[in-house]
């Protein structure tokens, strides 16, 4: 069984630089595969750029996963990543938005960003 990594606030931001880098490369990755497909249509997975994009996303999202931590902005329109984390003794996702400065948000693990919320101060 695998054991999922879990990030304190602290770890998450010091792990931001090179995730805020990943997720600058995905979202670029992601905002050409998406003007490629709506010029193409139907039958755009078989354009050779295409494939190409989609194995550098692929990369890029395997990155994020060896870091412990997972991107979910499908849309690769906010950049959205997930920490795992606990905190007062319940398994949250630490939120984090490519605009935001620093890891200051999370959400129950079914809550997605919608249900986000400020960390408690003692937990900074």
């Amino acid at each position: 069984m695998t054991q999922t990594r879990t990030f304190t606030p602290r770890e998450a931001n010091s792990a931001l630089p090179l995730v805020r880098r990943i997720v600058d490369d995905i979202l670029s990755a992601g905002k050409a595969l998406r003007a490629i497909s709506l010029e193409i249509g139907a039958g755009a997975e078989e354009n050779p750029e295409v494939k190409r994009l989609m194995g550098v996303l692929e990369e890029l999202f395997d990155e994020l996963e060896d870091l412990g931590c997972s991107y979910r902005d499908w849309n690769f329109t906010q950049g959205l990543v997930d920490f795992p984390s606990i905190i007062q003794g319940r398994e949250v996702c630490l939120c984090w938005k490519n605009d935001e400065p620093t890891v200051a948000y999370y959400h129950e693990a079914d809550a997605g960003f919608a249900g986000r919320k400020p960390v408690p101060s003692e937990f900074l």
